[in-house]
């Protein structure tokens, strides 16, 4: 009884629980020197450098950082008043990610801010803004961006709103010691994505060059021979029986074949499944309506699954390494032969049948320059595999370190 009234004599009450003698609870604004200020509304256009860069909230990525994947400029008289600076942190303020935050980083380059994001520039005397960045990160947070959000059908939450969060306040020294140890783990999970990024190259560079035969493996020579797909395999269609209670499945652009039920939230997609095909182990899907967009699939891990009707199946034969043709299916090179042999426009949704599809040519070489080639890609892909799943772990730790750490549960020795 004397050790917990101990310990808690070192907590008060506060509108955010308890929490250490020493600390306060601030809003957002009574800490801001800027305190909600709207970005530029104005049209992205093309990327040039001799344009200011636009930063909008599809060019932050889930662990909020910049992201160049589709890199805009801003032409725009005003756009210079709408430059980041050093110690900014931008919120966005609607959509589905509403509560995302940037904070501005100077290796960004110069980023004017679009008009869905809300700039606040925290006081460094009252509050570190990457003690706020990390607050930003936590449960407390997204609890609270979830339940002011959801006051009307449009997810948002506007500059008076982010101004009114309610932030638990350490010392500065606290603050400083909190955020230089988080540190530690944003700099290793930044330089795990970088090495992740460049492996991808790597592999990207490398399929490129053994699947179509430019670079040959120690040991192999020859030609690869040219065949139509149906040379190769054979569509399956075999309906399903009522009776028969299997997965089913969907193909996505990225993940391939995926349980419904887990990916979409839906088993499935329409009340009668007796249209749905079967599909085999060893069995390759995919989306007869949106195989442009390289939704194609290999089926290895069920007996038998189900898939949509709107699927087309197909099992390949013995000349074969299903792994080395599935890469070769996923490939620019045949995703770009799907766009050209679509029935109809894209915006239409025409379909690649099978009689369309299977007559697409490839390059095979032998069966066992396949193996070895798939060996190789193989171990690209568990190379990455291990790097995610070590960056994964990183971000689990942080996590947990800002569960006690932001709320003063544990406490940090400050010199």
């Amino acid at each position: 009884m004397d050790n917990k009234t101990n310990i808690y004599a070192e907590y008060k009450p506060s509108p955010l629980g308890l929490i250490p003698n020493d600390w306060e609870v601030k809003s957002m604004r009574e800490c801001c020197l800027i305190k909600g200020e709207y970005g530029i509304n104005a049209s992205a256009v093309q990327y040039s450098e001799n344009l200011p860069t636009y930063i909008r909230i599809t060019d932050i990525d889930d662990d909020g950082n910049y992201s160049t994947f589709k890199k805009a400029s801003v032409k725009d008289e005003n756009s210079e008043k709408f430059l980041l600076n050093k110690g900014d942190i931008v919120f966005a303020r609607t959509g589905a990610t509403v509560g995302k935050t940037y904070l501005y980083d100077e290796r960004d380059g110069k980023l004017v801010f679009a008009g869905f994001l809300i700039r606040f520039r925290p006081d460094e005397k009252k509050l570190l803004v990457e003690h706020l960045r990390n607050f930003t990160q936590t449960k407390p947070y997204w609890d609270w961006v979830k339940t002011i959000s959801m006051r009307s059908g449009q997810p948002g939450i506007n500059a008076e709103e982010y101004g009114s969060l309610k932030l638990p306040l350490p010392p500065l020294p606290e603050q400083k010691a909190i955020a230089s140890l988080l540190s530690t783990w944003d700099a290793a999970i930044q330089n795990n994505a970088q090495l992740i990024a460049q492996k991808e190259l790597y592999k990207k560079w490398l399929m490129q060059q053994l699947l179509t035969g430019k670079k040959r493996l120690k040991g192999f020579s020859g030609e690869w021979k040219e065949v139509h797909i149906k040379d190769i395999s054979k569509e399956v269609s075999m309906r399903n029986k009522t009776d028969k209670q299997l997965t089913v499945l969907s193909c996505t652009k990225y993940d391939g074949l995926v349980h419904s039920l887990e990916y979409w939230g839906r088993k499935i997609f329409s009340d009668d499944i007796s249209t749905y095909k079967i599909v085999p182990k060893n069995h390759f899907a995919y989306a007869t309506n949106h195989i442009e967009e390289g939704s194609i699939g290999y089926q290895n891990i069920l007996d038998e699954a189900l898939i949509s009707p709107m699927y087309t199946v197909f099992k390949t034969d013995s000349s074969v390494n299903d792994d080395f043709f599935y890469k070769l299916l996923k490939s620019h090179k045949l995703i770009y032969q799907y766009q050209n042999r679509m029935e109809g426009s894209i915006d239409r949704r025409g379909g690649l049948r099978w009689d369309a599809f299977s007559i697409i040519k490839i390059k095979l070489p032998k069966i066992e320059e396949q193996t070895a080639i798939t060996k190789v890609l193989q171990a690209s892909d568990k190379e990455i595999q291990l790097l995610k799943a070590k960056t994964d772990k990183l971000k689990e730790q942080k996590k947990g370190l800002m569960q006690v750490l932001l709320n003063g549960k544990k406490r940090l020795k400050i010199k």
